[in-house]
């Protein structure tokens, strides 16, 4: 099975039913009044993290994600069902971006994320219905539901993160300490993806992963550290491996060095990580001059290891359940990564000036009211106008320079700027569009 980490998605939640018009029609009832009822919302997208995924291949295969459509409204008070709602397991551990903002860290079994709301069904003519007008034939089209891209990362949940050279021996150490059986070999870049197990000593149980080998520039793309390198982000402690033969030529004090430049370029929060130094292999003949030449250079304290053999990987476990007492807790990422605040206040509505007389009218709340217009209901045509005058958009537009007979697109609906009273245009042949005036009263 392919090990699948990042993907990017897009989501968009169910459009909501349409408001009915309809008025009681009953033997010996002439009056019977507005029974027109609201259609019902649209199903919600939401993410929720599972302990029993452990990758991001199901997303990979079905980027496009959409809920279910509420059905509409009908007469006789009868309200629309909501649309169903789709429920999209993600691996514990997975965070969302947003236009390359954090909005969401998914790290606890069942925790669950509003990806994409569902548009809320539109008012049949029975919500109109007031005492200056009894009548009203008036209903609205259902909103339709949030619609986005979001990129989705997997940050596998482990509490120690093993890093060094290729062929330092972290398989080995990891199928030592846990029931994890990896690939190991005597070649580089043996392991190709992450691997997790679950170690147990002296009655506290952790989890470890190894990651693939990382070389020098590796937080810049080379070899296989980049790729993998965020999943020991949430690790509370870094065991580094120290192969005594070197890697390529390069003698393991500095390599030591090397391993932890990399780590301080791809994340300061990474290289402030406490690390263990441990040199591995110390059944080989070089091992004891390795080890001796780190206990020299003042590095805090060492270990002697060997995972082929298990001499000193106890010492080292007593260490590593020590330092976990130190560090308790998972490791979140609840700031964002761009500085931006999450909680904005958003502009009523914006105009810009296309040019050739056009002008765009963007902004949430006026665009979702022109997707809820039914331009077949001179009603609701005339309340979608006053409704435009009251919030300014009017004056705005004349302080934009429009003209008469200017248009203006709001989403998808055009209309056609008029200073005459409100009156119905002819439609547009050929685009689809419906273009009415806008005016004075």
């Amino acid at each position: 099975m392919n090990f699948i980490d990042k993907v990017k998605v897009y989501v968009a939640g169910g459009d909501g039913g349409n408001g009915c018009l309809s008025f009681k029609h009953e033997k010996y009832m002439e009056w019977g009044g507005p029974d027109g009822a609201d259609g019902g919302r649209g199903g919600d997208v939401w993410f929720e993290a599972s302990r029993r995924l452990t990758t991001l291949m199901d997303l990979h295969f079905r980027p496009h994600i959409t809920a279910g459509r509420g059905s509409h409204g009908k007469g006789g008070h009868k309200m629309g069902e909501k649309g169903k709602e789709v429920v999209i397991p993600v691996p514990a551990g997975t965070v969302v971006y947003r236009d390359g903002v954090l909005v969401a860290d998914l790290h606890a079994e069942g925790q669950r994320w509003l990806a994409a709301g569902g548009g809320r069904g539109g008012r049949g003519n029975y919500s109109f219905k007031t005492r200056m007008n009894t009548a009203p034939r008036l209903a609205e089209k259902g909103a339709p539901g949030e619609k986005t891209t979001l990129t989705l990362e997997l940050k596998l949940l482990a509490d120690v993160g093993l890093v060094g050279f290729p062929n330092a021996g972290k398989s080995s150490f990891l199928a030592r300490v846990t029931s994890a059986r990896p690939k190991i070999a005597d070649y580089p870049f043996t392991t190709l993806s992450p691997n997790l197990g679950v170690a147990c000593h002296k009655n506290v149980s952790f989890v470890v992963a190894d990651i693939p080998g990382l070389i020098e520039g590796a937080s810049q793309g080379k070899g296989l550290g980049q790729q993998f390198l965020r999943h020991i982000e949430r690790t509370r402690v870094l065991v580094h491996l120290i192969d005594p033969a070197g890697y390529m030529g390069e003698d393991p004090l500095s390599g030591v060095k090397t391993i932890v430049a990399e780590l301080k370029r791809f994340s300061l929060k990474l290289a402030g990580k406490h690390m263990i130094l441990a040199v591995n292999k110390m059944d080989l003949p070089e091992g004891a001059g390795v080890f001796k030449a780190l206990k020299a250079k003042d590095r805090g304290k060492v270990f002697a290891i060997s995972a082929a053999t298990g001499e000193g990987v106890s010492e080292l476990l007593d260490r590593i359940i020590a330092e976990l007492a130190k560090h308790e807790g998972p490791v979140c990422f609840e700031e964002k990564s761009s500085g931006q605040s999450l909680h904005k206040v958003e502009q009523g509505f914006v105009i810009e000036n296309m040019g050739g007389g056009v002008y765009a009218l963007r902004g949430k709340f006026v665009e979702r009211a022109s997707a809820m217009l039914d331009v077949s209901l001179p009603e609701a045509v005339n309340r979608y106008q006053h409704t435009l005058k009251r919030i300014g958009v009017d004056r705005a537009l004349k302080k934009a320079g429009i003209q008469e007979g200017d248009q203006v697109r709001c989403g998808d609906f055009v209309f056609e700027w008029s200073n005459a009273p409100l009156k119905r245009l002819n439609q547009k042949r050929g685009d689809g569009r419906t273009r009415i005036g806008i005016g004075k009263k």
